[in-house]
């Protein structure tokens, strides 16, 4: 059988002949269209090299950052626009890290708006309008003179926020300690390393620059080197001229090489969205220090008050009460209140008081403290006299008492509102205040035989002789305060849910408070706070002290009887802007606030005020180093 060859038949050959043909003429166009393109130049407008992000980490033996920022929505824009984005980026860092070397020397995390977080002495509470936050605090009415301060409420962070309103009294505290940047050296290495860092992903992808890349990154290592070594001027080494010299000139190099603009503007924004950050991070970091130093007994008040308590025991027995008993439950004398843990503040508030006494003779001082201070407190005051003065220590847990409850000088809080001329969210204005601790409303129990007593804070410094407030007809009223009309009951209605209340009633404050006991005791007055507190609070403990400002509002509401605004100015302890004439001529100046006067953080230009009463030649102080 014969085999069959199948053959292709000539018109196919024809076919494939053909479309070579056009394959040829078509590369011969491609290559002409090309040549004309470079001739013209139209090369510069398409996108060449690499992204910064499309190299390995190991070749450049620097850290990559994961976040790019979309750059003229997502189209490419002309070599110049993008550079002229660089010159600005870069003008921008000369800012950003004067703010971040600012931060990071000096000493909260805080919540979102929505937050309600609360302290032991202190909290923050927005009101319907506002955001709540973390803080102690107390303002006084004479709030208008602070409002000069310009720290105040007008200093904002990155989010546009108010910096007062994110981080309290801490805002006024760094901007009135922020200190210039002086060592320009340094801030001169600082910025030749982050535009040196943008610069040398795109750099390293060229070729034929390899010389220009290792003397680069070299560079780069060498002023990382001298950062990590050096703080100021006087810590850099004395070749930094030269070295700073030699970083210019490669600088100028990368800039004179053909790069994507795109790629060196995008490293760019990815720096400084980083030093952003870091910087927050370095103020939410520094809040949280400066708030723990406040809350914190300093070590040196703590050696006070262990070291008293040991010699207490280890002395005689010290019945120096004894002999004022006939004073105690007298009720034809003065009666003073102080609730506090703290010797050198309560010291402080009764030499002051004694000190401006005509007739020290019919004062009787009752201190209230705990377990922990009462034997401490007792032998200092038997240790130091107080002109005719009685002083009696009273230890809170050893009173029949049903009620057990935590020891608090007052309760402090910052409260934010929206300004009232200002809708925005953004404008807010920040008030302190300070009002009674629940174991304030113990004193009926306590003091079952008085009539009337003056209650004092501890961190009171007194200046006037208070013996007129014995004078005062309070009209049937339980509570004679000052009135601090700048926060009313309305802008705290979102706390005041299902109860009557007047929105025009102006919150009181603590401080100074003139206490008819007879008629609190007749309107019973603390089974009133007690209710209000179980109704406003709720199972959470943060909840239930944000509820000890409005319950304490209430339970006194159409009960104030307003003292004259002359006999207390308070914010000493937040307030940089007050007036040294209104702070001379006040009858009782008030510390309420983060920055107490026995405190580092104090505001110093206050301090005298209060240290002219302090103790002097107390050999327990020199011991312990107690020196505010």
């Amino acid at each position: 059988m014969k085999g069959y060859v199948t053959l292709t038949a000539p018109p196919a050959k024809r076919r494939w002949k053909g479309v070579a043909v056009a394959v040829v003429l078509a590369l011969v166009v491609f290559s002409m269209l090309v040549t004309l393109a470079f001739l013209l130049g139209l090369h510069n407008r398409l996108p060449y090299g690499y992204s910064s992000e499309d190299r390995a980490p190991s070749e450049s033996g620097f850290r990559s950052f994961e976040h790019l920022d979309t750059v003229g929505g997502g189209e490419h824009q002309s070599s110049e626009g993008a550079e002229s984005r660089i010159n600005d980026l870069v003008r921008i860092f000369g800012h950003s890290l004067d703010v971040t070397e600012n931060l990071t020397t000096q000493p909260d995390v805080t919540p979102k708006s929505d937050s309600k977080e609360t302290t032991s002495t202190s909290k923050v509470l927005t009101s319907p309008l506002v955001e709540q936050k973390n803080q102690p605090s107390t303002n006084s009415r004479n709030n208008e003179v602070g409002k000069k301060n310009p720290t105040q409420g007008s200093s904002r962070d990155e989010t546009d926020k108010p910096c007062q309103v994110e981080f309290g009294s801490y805002c006024l505290w760094s901007s009135e300690h922020k200190e210039v940047m002086k060592d320009t050296k340094v801030k001169r290495v600082k910025d030749q390393l982050f535009v040196a860092r943008a610069y040398y992903p795109s750099v390293a992808k060229l070729k034929r620059q390899e010389k220009l890349s290792r003397e680069m990154k070299q560079n780069i290592q060498d002023h990382e080197r001298m950062l990590s070594e050096a703080i100021s001027d006087a810590d850099l080494p004395p070749l930094v001229e030269k070295k700073i010299q030699k970083m210019d000139q490669t600088i100028a190099r990368a800039k004179a090489s053909v790069l994507d603009c795109n790629n060196v503007d995008k490293k760019l924004r990815q720096i400084l969205d980083l030093t952003e950050d870091e910087a927050h991070f370095h103020m939410k970091q520094s809040a949280f220090l400066y708030h723990l130093g406040i809350h914190t007994m300093p070590k040196s008040l703590h050696c006070l008050s262990m070291r008293l308590t040991v010699e207490y025991f280890k002395s005689p027995s010290l019945d120096t009460e004894q002999s004022h008993d006939h004073k105690l439950e007298n009720p034809n004398l003065q009666h003073y209140v102080i609730f506090s843990k703290n010797i050198l503040a309560v010291s402080v508030a009764i030499n002051s008081t004694v000190m401006n006494s005509a007739e020290t003779g019919n004062m009787v001082f009752h201190l209230v403290t705990n377990r922990q201070n009462y034997y401490a407190l007792r032998l200092w005051f038997a240790r130091n006299s107080f002109k005719k003065a009685t002083i009696r220590i009273i230890n809170i847990e050893d009173l029949d008492l049903k009620e057990q409850p935590d020891l608090l000088a007052s309760e402090e809080f910052r409260v934010s509102i929206h300004a009232s001329d200002q809708p925005s969210s953004l404008h807010m204005r920040t008030e302190y205040m300070s009002v009674f601790s629940p174991a304030h409303f113990l004193l009926p129990k306590i003091f079952k035989n008085l009539k009337r007593v003056v209650v004092l804070d501890d961190d009171v410094v007194v200046q006037r002789d208070l013996s007129s407030l014995w004078k005062l007809n309070m009209e049937g009223k339980v509570n004679g305060a000052v009135e601090f009309c700048r926060v009313r009951l309305g802008h705290l209605k979102s706390y005041l849910t299902n109860q009557n209340y007047e929105s025009d009633s102006c919150a009181w404050l603590s401080g100074l408070n003139v206490v008819d006991l007879e008629r609190w005791r007749e309107l019973d007055v603390t089974r009133t706070f007690h209710q209000l507190l179980q109704k406003m609070g709720s199972r959470s403990d943060d909840s239930g002290r944000a509820a000890a400002l409005p319950a304490n509002l209430l339970a006194f509401q159409g009960l104030i009887y307003g003292l004259d605004d002359s006999w207390v100015l308070s914010g000493l302890g937040h307030d940089y802007g007050l007036d040294s004439n209104a702070i001379k001529h006040a009858g009782v100046l008030h510390y309420n606030g983060n920055m107490k006067p026995w405190l580092e953080l104090g505001i110093p230009k206050y301090k005298t005020n209060w240290k002219n009463f302090l103790t002097k030649n107390e050999r327990f102080m020199d011991q312990c180093n107690v020196n505010p």
